[in-house]
């Protein structure tokens, strides 16, 4: 029972929250889209019903989604109601018959490494461990699509492995899983697929496993450029832009490449160059003069000696004293970055100005 979005779009009065996209969400994969909370809340009401469709439409399967009985699909809210006068067993075995399995109870409770905690209420249980309790009433519930609201946000660490271990076991059984989040670290963490979601459309971020793909974000570079050199001479223009097209990153153990339009700014600090896109920073193994190096044909500006800023994201230039300058950028943060004072006379240069 996959999920489909076909031309799905939401206006709000006179206000785009996402333009028409599509999207399969298939089975045997984790799918993540990775948004801001205005844009993850009208989904979710969207899959739950609270607000309609009107602008494309939502398939479970091959049904519509106002036709669909929402008990077949499995929710993990991030704030989801329990009974915290009822122990941990007893709200399990609620679940149990809600959802006729016979799956015993303590072998449920081991799945989410509750065993110790059955007798306990879960008013007195910390927000992790009731958090492994929701997971476990998708395990009772077992549907074909599961659909997790921000499933890894404040959890400890054992809930994160728990998480983690219950995704690998959906994906063997070919379960459809879509991943609503707002933090881009999870979404590569947790999935396989992950897609961004904002006013611009839906974009798919390209990821590479590291640990499968045995590579790096440097030998990515040298693959690219060995390939160059090998290529005749004619060749080379044809394959040239190549070189240049994605900046990798590095998101635990899974390699992101960006686009450089994406990117808003670059930011060295202790060494370390960071690219600085939707309010989220990710390290990138290159250096600021290589970066500049890299971008300039994208309209990237080296501003100062620790930022270099895509120009297309520059909504103001502001005087502050003679020799202080700044520039504030077109971004959600409308981030303020150090223009220094022989950079100024360099941008007016490139702007035409006196």
């Amino acid at each position: 029972m996959g999920l489909q979005f076909s031309n799905v779009e939401k206006r709000l009065n006179d206000t785009l929250v996402f333009p028409s996209f599509n999207l399969h969400v298939k089975g045997s994969q984790v799918t993540a889209i990775y948004s801001s909370l205005n844009v993850r809340s009208t989904l979710l009401h969207m899959l739950t019903r609270q607000i309609p469709v009107l602008n494309g439409e939502i398939f479970i399967g091959d049904v519509e989604i106002s036709k669909v009985n929402l008990s077949d699909i499995g929710f993990s809210f991030r704030n989801e109601g329990l009974y915290e006068r009822l122990t941990v067993a007893e709200q399990l075995n609620l679940y149990r018959k809600l959802y006729n399995t016979s799956e015993a109870t303590s072998v449920i409770l081991r799945k989410v490494h509750l065993e110790e905690k059955r007798n306990v209420r879960i008013k007195k249980l910390s927000y992790s461990e009731q958090r492994r309790l929701q997971f476990a009433k998708l395990l009772v519930q077992n549907p074909d699509l599961l659909i997790f609201e921000e499933p890894d946000q404040n959890i400890d660490i054992e809930t994160q492995r728990v998480l983690i271990i219950i995704l690998e076991k959906l994906r063997a059984k070919g379960k459809n899983v879509l991943i609503l989040t707002g933090n881009m670290e999870s979404a590569v963490t947790l999935a396989d697929k992950v897609c961004r979601l904002d006013e611009s459309g839906l974009h798919e971020i390209q990821l590479a496993d590291e640990s499968e793909e045995g590579i790096s974000p440097t030998e990515i570079v040298e693959e690219q450029t060995s390939t160059l050199d090998a290529d005749v001479e004619i060749e080379k223009p044809e394959i040239q832009p190549v070189r240049f097209e994605k900046i990798p990153t590095k998101v635990n153990e899974k390699i992101v490449l960006f686009d450089p339009p994406e990117i808003d700014y670059i930011e060295s600090n202790d060494g370390q160059s960071y690219l600085h896109i939707k309010g989220e920073g990710f390290p990138t193994i290159f250096t600021m003069n290589e970066l500049e190096e890299r971008l300039q044909h994208f309209g990237f500006f080296r501003c100062h000696r620790s930022y270099i800023v895509n120009l297309q994201k520059v909504r103001e230039v502001i005087t502050w004293t003679r020799n202080s300058y700044s520039l504030i950028l077109d971004d959600e943060k409308k981030s303020n970055i150090p223009l220094s004072k022989t950079k100024m006379a360099e941008l007016k240069v490139m702007l035409g100005l006196k």
